[in-house]
């Protein structure tokens, strides 16, 4: 993606992801977006996904990560922190602490801090086996 966007692009390729707890302290921060901040968990196939991709992220008031986009991977997102809204597939709703976004693959998403405290969100993203996107 464009520079001043923070998108963590899935993992395909390596080992299968190890059991295991990652904690807080041991994760780097990354991306570029003005006002976001991602964190990785886990990126990685694992034994019955193509990828699964899990982390968080922290916005600041007005923060986005990156424009409304899509991907092959089914995604959900779970506020922790912090208000703001959330666009699938055109809808926008209002979200606080406790609210839990599904998409489907390729269907269209995004999310804005519209409160004034940071909001910290997780994701996961995965892609079964079998459902690879098609090369060109």
């Amino acid at each position: 993606m464009a520079e001043g966007v923070t998108h963590i692009v899935p993992t395909t390729s390596g080992p299968a992801l190890q059991d295991g707890v990652v904690t807080v302290e041991a994760l780097q921060a990354e991306g570029a977006a003005p006002g976001a901040t991602a964190y990785v968990h886990y990126n990685g196939p694992t034994n019955q996904l193509t990828t699964l991709c899990s982390g968080m992220c922290v916005l600041e008031p007005g923060a986005s990560p990156h424009p409304p986009h899509q991907h092959p991977e089914e995604e959900t997102m779970i506020v922790a922190e912090g208000t703001g809204e959330i666009t699938v597939d055109g809808k926008t709703t209002s979200v606080g602490p406790g609210a839990i976004m599904y998409t489907a693959a390729n269907t269209w998403h995004g999310i804005v801090n519209t409160g004034k405290t940071p909001m910290t969100f997780y994701f996961s993203k995965w892609l079964a086996r079998g459902s690879e996107a098609p090369t060109a």
